[in-house]
């Protein structure tokens, strides 16, 4: 295939064959170089072919092999005439990232570290298949579905507050539980509340640095050693299970025949099992808001016991890593509707969008960026510019470089444990096998992934944060 620098962030695949459409994508020479180590070239060729794709298929700078769509791919399509796919969205629906600041400074948690994780540990179960901190009913699951964190909210878990600093402001419109399978809601009924495994955690952490002081007091960090907390996790086995149904639904219906890759099924927008699709689809993302809604405010209800106070944990912001959901975008110089999946890959929108909330529309949309384990994560502001060159995305975390068995062979969770012990993180793990997976040398240098992200205008640099304390499943 024919790779094009455009710059010394950008590269382009220029549209040829069945395409209908180029890949661009943004990385640095170094990054490239792992890019070419999978499939995701090559995944990003086939998205470039699905119809009703606009302007280009793009590639974020973390990106990786994933399920049909590469991880940290970003694709619209026309909202009449083009598709939805299961692929461009992944497995787990939402999975995304929220941020807590605190009024706390570095010295005042440093010897309650280990009390504050053991009691997350209490108030937030985790790991593989683990259920929530009470069972729901039927009923209720479709209220969490139909109305997400809002309900949690209702329920008192949580501040009014916290919906406005959340994507879709926690609750996206046009969910309808009553199309799960059976197996969704029994996978969701136990597990709300709960955080999962894999590359799910929950941190203690500590600004380290602060790059543009003024935006970063817009979001609640006033200096370095601030302690800030935060939530990563999705929707759990229901979301999953959505996945599993649809895929299998959209190929009963319309067969992979002509498909450039069978993971890539999809359905018209516009047909009933789209439509299905996506009802489905949003009631998986508003389960998984309210799942980091009430884990938020179990946090906030530990530091409460551990450290006497909770005031001042306000939330930062909510968003969503793996979603597909209808925006307006400018397309060949006009402003249309289009259906925009988000596959690893975080929303960036600039100043002055009205999805963003009014207390940050002058400095544009907080942008987490997640780290591996024992590794900085990175809070950005979106921009304008990221709505020209990405359809306002960005990357969403490191980006793993080696499959889990792979890390399963190379580290030993023991071993990993010590070493951040050393460099005074401390670790509270379900599994010595899930902490030998998220190693860190696992995983792309976000470090390198923000720094394209920043220097492409895919997002624009506000704080780096540091771990203090890992809470994995």
């Amino acid at each position: 295939m024919e790779i094009k620098k455009i710059n010394d962030t950008t590269w382009e695949i220029p549209r040829t064959g069945k395409m209908n459409v180029p890949v661009v994508f943004y990385s640095s020479a170094r990054l490239l170089k792992l890019v070419h180590a999978d499939r995701t070239l090559d995944q990003a060729l086939n998205v470039a072919c699905l119809p009703g794709i606009q302007r280009s298929a793009y590639i974020m700078p973390d990106a990786h092999q994933g399920y049909g769509f590469p991880i940290g791919g970003v694709a619209a399509f026309d909202a009449d005439e083009g598709i939805v796919s299961p692929g461009g969205v992944g497995y787990d629906i939402n999975c995304g990232v929220r941020l807590l600041k605190t009024e706390f400074m570095e010295e005042e948690v440093r010897d309650r570290r280990e009390d504050l994780l053991a009691g997350f540990s209490r108030e937030v179960p985790a790991g593989v298949g683990k259920g929530g901190a009470g069972r729901l009913n039927k009923k209720t699951l479709f209220e969490v579905c139909i109305r997400g964190a809002e309900w949690a909210v209702e329920n008192g878990f949580g501040m009014e507050e916290d919906l406005l600093r959340t994507e879709e402001y926690g609750r996206m419109k046009g969910a309808d539980p009553s199309i799960l399978s059976q197996r969704a809601i029994e996978r969701g009924i136990p597990q709300l509340g709960s955080l999962g495994a894999g590359n799910h955690f929950l941190e203690i952490q500590k600004v380290e640095k602060i790059y543009d002081a003024e935006t970063a007091g817009v979001f609640g960090i006033r200096k370095t050693g601030q302690i800030m907390v935060m939530i990563h996790c999705g929707s759990r086995g229901l979301g999953h299970q959505v996945a599993s149904d649809h895929i299998r639904l959209m190929e009963n219906t319309f067969g992979i025949k002509g498909l450039p890759d069978r993971e890539l099924i999809n359905a018209p927008i516009q047909s009933d099992p789209g439509g299905r699709y996506f009802r489905a689809m949003t009631s998986a993302v508003n389960y998984a808001f309210a799942n980091r809604q009430m884990i938020a405010h179990r946090v906030r209800r530990v530091f409460e016991s551990v450290l006497s106070r909770s005031q001042g944990m306000d939330q930062v912001y909510d968003v969503c890593h793996n979603v597909a959901k209808f925006e307006d975008h400018e397309v060949n110089g006009r402003t249309k509707k289009v259906c925009i999946h988000r596959k690893g890959a975080t929303r960036s929108f600039g100043p002055g969008r009205g999805e963003i909330p009014e207390v940050y529309r002058q400095v544009g949309q907080p942008v987490l960026i997640p780290g591996s384990m024992g590794t900085a994560s990175y809070l950005l502001a979106g921009t304008s510019e990221a709505e020209k060159l990405s359809f306002g995305s960005t990357a969403h975390g490191a980006g793993r470089v080696m499959s889990r068995h792979q890390a399963l062979r190379s580290f030993r969770g023991e071993k990993v444990k010590e070493d951040m012990k050393k460099k005074g993180i401390e670790l509270r793990a379900t599994s010595w096998k899930g902490v030998a997976e998220e190693a860190a040398p696992a995983y792309k240098d976000v470090d390198e992934v923000v720094r394209v992200s920043h220097e492409a205008g895919l997002g624009r640099l506000v704080a780096r944060l540091v771990p203090v304390g890992v809470m994995k499943g």
